[in-house]
Parts: C-alpha cells; sequence; structure tokens
C-alpha cells in the first residue's frame, strides 16, 4: 500500500490552519515579545561565554607548519614591434 504523503499529513494541516486561524494574533503577540526578549538578552551578553574564575596556567603551545608553493620565475614578456605601413594581412600599403 503505498501512501501519498499529503493525504497522510491532510489532518495535520487542517489543525494547523483552524489553529492560526482562531489563535493567530496570539501567537503574532507572543512570538514578537519572545524575539524583543532574545534580542535584549543577546545584547546584554548572553551568548558570551562565562569566564571561569579559577587561574588557569595551563599553556600548551602550538606549532603550525604551512607548506609554500614553489617559486616560480614570471612568463617572460614579448614586445613585437608592429609597423604601421601593415595591415593586418601582412600585405604592406603605399604610402603616399
Amino acid at each position: 500500500m503505498k501512501l501519498n504523503p499529503a493525504v497522510v499529513l491532510n489532518p495535520v494541516f487542517n489543525f494547523l490552519d483552524a489553529l492560526i486561524q482562531n489563535y493567530g494574533v496570539y501567537f503574532y503577540f507572543v512570538f514578537v515579545w519572545l524575539s524583543l526578549a532574545v534580542i535584549v538578552w543577546v545584547l546584554s551578553g548572553g551568548l558570551r561565554q562565562k569566564r571561569s574564575r579559577t587561574n588557569s596556567s595551563t599553556i600548551i603551545p602550538g606549532i603550525i607548519f604551512t607548506t609554500r608553493p614553489p617559486i616560480q620565475s614570471p612568463p617572460p614578456i614579448v614586445i613585437t614591434d608592429v609597423d604601421p605601413a601593415q595591415k593586418d594581412d601582412n600585405e604592406i600599403m603605399d604610402e603616399p
């Protein structure tokens, strides 16, 4: 028996629609006040880690090994002299 997810979840969606239709304004007010409380908590340092009161004298030195790419010389610069008397198809123009 194959169950279609839309058919199985239809009663859940109907329940949520009715809940929002009847109590949506109250949910909105609750979420607004909760979001304001969360913003105040974050701005007051709620997300910062608490510092421990004990003296932490353990220092662990770290060594980081990095590899450098091989040094390559820059490509050579090729300069070509262009004769203004020549056209693009290498024909020489008649000069007056």
